[in-house]
């Protein structure tokens, strides 16, 4: 049990450290849409969808499947910050919070297709 701590713990800095070298991390709503997050967790929701499915088909060890998936992915993906920059875009100002509902429904509905195209990709044809 303890080696899988360390195996996430470890992917988890690697995924933290991609967001932050991409600047993942609060959102700069300056420019009204947080293009950074979303792209963020896109790639994050893809790449946790291929080692699933490697895994589920057994071409990944379940090491390697938590230090990517979750470890890795985890700390790549930013749903807090996510989370943060809807509130904030929903009390800036109404048209602030049309920004923050397209980029909720963006942000749901390209995460669905990432998950869908990362499972095919790793040889799932369903979850």
């Amino acid at each position: 049990m303890l080696n899988y701590f360390i195996v996430v713990f470890v992917g988890g800095g690697g995924g933290l450290h991609s967001a932050r070298v991409y600047h993942a991390d609060v959102p700069n709503l300056a420019d009204g849409f947080p293009m950074d997050i979303l792209v963020a967790n896109l790639v994050a929701t893809f790449l946790l969808a291929v080692v699933t499915a490697l895994h589920r088909r057994q071409i990944v060890s379940d090491r390697t499947n938590m230090l990517i998936g979750t470890g890795t992915m985890g700390g790549l993906s930013t749903f807090s910050s996510f989370a943060y920059g809807v509130v904030v875009l929903m009390s800036a100002s109404t048209a602030s919070a049309i920004v923050a509902s397209v980029y909720v429904v963006t942000s749901l509905a390209l995460g669905y297709v990432a998950v869908v195209v990362g499972l095919k990709i790793g040889g799932l044809s369903s979850p």
